[in-house]
C-alpha cells in the first residue's frame, strides 16, 4: 500500500485498460491510494468509466511509431495487459514486438518493475498451445529490457462477463447434454477475478529482485467437464456430459461459435490452449501474498452469477476490440468520398432524455423494437460469414457507455441525452455506423434524428448498398417509428405531457 496520498502517492500506468481485467483493476488502484495513468490508443473509450475523472489518460499505440516516454514519465510501476489473441493469424508476432518496444521505453523511464498477466502452463511442454506459449514468450520479451518483471502467470479466470465463465455459462444453460471431446477433461485450477485483482494490486510492493515468475491459481484443480457440472448444480441444473474421442479444437470453436456468443475466430486460440493442463506447481505465491487465500471455483462461480444477475457488470470480455476481429476500425467522417447517408427525423411529445432512455435501452435481449427477426437473420449471416453475429449482447440491459460491445455493433460515440452513434463491426464491405440525435423542440417535446451512414468499399459496397436498400427502409422507418411511440410512452408513465392515446411500455434504461 503507498503510504502518502494525493501528489505524493506512486504514479502507476495501466495498459489495457479498457479490457476485462485493465478495466477492473484501475478502480482498485485508486482505491488503494495509487495515481493512475491509463495508456490508450482511443481515449474516448474510457468515457461513461465512474473512475475517468481520477485518472490520467496517455493516448498511444504500442505497436505504432512514436514516443511512449510521455506516456511512462513518472510512473513508479506499470501494469503490461495488453494481447491480441484474436487480432488476426499474426498476433503472436505483434505480441512479441509490442512487448520488446514497450520494454525499452520502460527501461528508458528508469520504472521499478512492470507487472504482467500471462498465461499458466508448463514452460517445458512441447505441446504447450500457440496461444499459451505466445503468452509466456511476451513475458520473456519484456524481460529482454531488464527491468524487473513479474509475471503472474494465471488459467481461466472466473467472473461476471468474463471470456471463460460466459463459455462454461452459455454451454451448460444451452445444452442439457454435451458432447465432450477430450480437452473437456483436462485439469486446470480456475481462479476468480476477485482474487486475480488482489494479486496484481499486491504485486506492487512484493518483493520482486532482478524480476520473478508466480503462478497462481484458486483452490480448486478440476478439469472443464467440473466446471460445468459445478455450474449446473449451482444454478439446479441437470446436466449430461458424454465424451467422445474426437472434436479437435478447430471443430470445438466452430461449435463454440454456434451455441455461444463466442466469435470461432477468440474461443479458437482459447481452446487450443485447454490441450495442456494448467495447474499451480509452484507454491511460492503463498509465501510471497501471505494475506491472499483465493477462493473455491463454486464461490467464484456463485459470485459471477450475482453479479449478473444484479446487473452489476464492471467489464465483459466483448469490451476488447479485439473481439470485433478488426482491431482498428476508422471514425465517422462524414465528408467521406462517396459516403452513403440515410437520415430520418421525427418529432417526438416527449423530452429528450425518454427518447435517449430508449435509444440507449435497444437491442441485447430487447431486441430491435421492429422487424426483430430481420436483425436476428442479418446476425446469423454475420456469423456464417465469420463475423461477430447478434448474440454478444450487451453488458448492461440499461447503461451503455462508449467502447461496449452492442450485439454487431461497437458503441462509438455518446453524449446524454442527445447522441449515441454505434459502428457497425458485422461483415460489410466498407464501413456503417448508426446515429441517433434528440434534441428540445418544445417544452416536454424533442425532435429525433435517425441516421444510418455507409462507406463502401470497391463495387461489392456499392452492390451491398443497393441490394439492401430495400429492405433496409422499412426496417429503419420502422425502428424510428417504435422509438418515437415507446418514448412517448414512457413520458405518459412518467406523468410528462405525451401524445393521447399512444399505447406501448415502456423501454430503455428505468429512472
Amino acid at each position: 500500500m503507498p503510504s502518502a496520498a494525493g501528489s505524493a502517492a506512486p504514479l502507476i500506468l495501466v495498459t489495457g485498460a479498457t479490457g476485462y481485467v485493465g478495466g477492473r483493476l484501475v478502480p482498485r488502484l485508486l482505491a488503494s491510494g495509487y495515481r493512475v495513468r491509463c495508456l490508450v490508443r482511443d481515449p474516448s473509450r474510457l468515457d461513461g468509466r465512474p473512475w475517468r475523472a481520477a485518472v490520467e489518460v496517455a493516448r498511444g499505440d504500442l505497436l505504432a511509431s512514436g514516443d511512449l516516454a510521455s506516456s511512462l514519465a513518472g510512473a513508479r510501476a506499470a501494469f503490461y495487459l495488453v494481447h491480441a489473441m484474436a487480432g488476426g493469424a499474426d498476433f503472436h508476432e505483434r505480441d512479441l514486438e509490442a512487448a520488446r518496444r514497450f520494454g525499452s521505453a520502460a527501461r528508458e523511464a528508469g520504472l521499478s518493475r512492470i507487472v504482467y498477466l500471462g498465461g499458466l502452463g508448463p514452460a517445458d511442454d512441447d505441446t504447450l498451445s500457440h496461444h499459451l506459449s505466445s503468452r509466456q514468450k511476451t513475458g520473456a520479451a519484456l524481460r529482454e529490457s531488464a527491468v524487473p518483471v513479474l509475471e503472474l502467470r494465471a488459467s481461466v479466470i472466473v467472473g461476471s462477463g468474463s471470456l471463460s465463465f460466459e463459455l462454461i455459462r452459455t454451454l451448460t444453460e444451452r445444452l442439457p447434454v454435451m458432447i465432450c471431446p477430450r480437452w473437456v477433461f483436462t485439469r486446470t485450477q480456475p481462479i476468480g477475478i476477485r482474487d486475480v485483482l488482489d494479486y496484481l494490486v499486491a504485486s506492487l510492493e512484493v518483493p520482486v529482485g532482478g524480476g520473478r515468475t508466480v503462478e497462481v491459481g484458486g483452490a480448486d484443480v478440476v478439469t472443464y467437464g467440473d466446471m460445468m457440472k459445478v455450474y449446473a448444480e449451482v444454478r439446479g441444473l441437470r446436466r449430461l456430459l458424454l465424451p467422445v474421442p474426437v472434436l479437435t479444437p478447430r471443430l470445438s470453436s466452430w461449435w463454440v461459435d454456434v451455441v455461444t456468443p463466442v466469435p470461432a475466430a477468440v474461443a479458437r486460440p482459447l481452446i487450443e490452449g485447454l490441450t495442456s493442463e494448467t495447474v499451480v506447481r509452484d507454491p511460492s505465491a503463498r509465501e510471497l501474498y501471505p494475506g491472499i487465500r483465493p477462493s473455491d471455483y463454486r464461490t467464484a462461480v456463485e459470485r459471477a452469477l450475482a453479479r449478473s444477475e444484479q446487473e452489476d457488470v464492471e467489464t465483459a470480455w466483448s469490451d476488447a476490440l479485439i473481439t470485433s476481429g478488426v482491431p482498428v476500425r476508422p471514425v465517422l467522417r462524414t465528408e467521406t468520398a462517396g459516403m452513403f447517408v440515410e437520415r430520418r427525423q421525427r418529432d417526438v411529445a416527449a423530452p429528450a432524455e425518454d427518447v435517449f432512455a430508449v435509444v440507449t435501452g435497444i437491442g441485447g435481449t430487447r431486441g430491435w423494437l421492429y422487424l426483430n427477426w430481420t436483425w436476428r437473420a442479418r446476425g446469423a449471416l454475420d456469423r456464417m460469414l465469420g463475423g461477430v453475429g447478434l448474440r454478444r449482447g450487451r453488458r448492461d440491459p440499461d447503461r451503455l457507455r462508449v467502447g461496449d460491445a452492442l450485439d454487431f455493433w461497437r458503441v462509438e460515440a455518446m453524449e446524454p441525452p442527445s447522441l449515441l452513434r454505434l459502428r457497425a463491426e458485422m461483415k460489410v464491405p466498407g464501413e456503417a455506423w448508426l446515429q441517433f440525435q434528440a434534441g428540445p423542440a418544445s417544452p416536454g417535446a424533442s425532435t429525433l434524428v435517425q441516421t444510418a451512414y455507409f462507406a463502401p468499399k470497391g463495387l461489392s459496397g456499392l452492390l451491398y448498398w443497393y441490394v439492401l436498400y430495400p429492405f433496409h427502409r422499412p426496417i429503419f422507418s420502422g425502428l424510428i417509428d417504435q422509438i418515437v411511440r415507446r418514448s412517448e410512452a414512457r413520458s405518459q408513465a412518467r406523468g410528462r405531457p405525451g401524445r393521447p392515446g399512444e399505447d406501448g411500455g415502456p423501454a430503455g434504461a428505468t429512472s
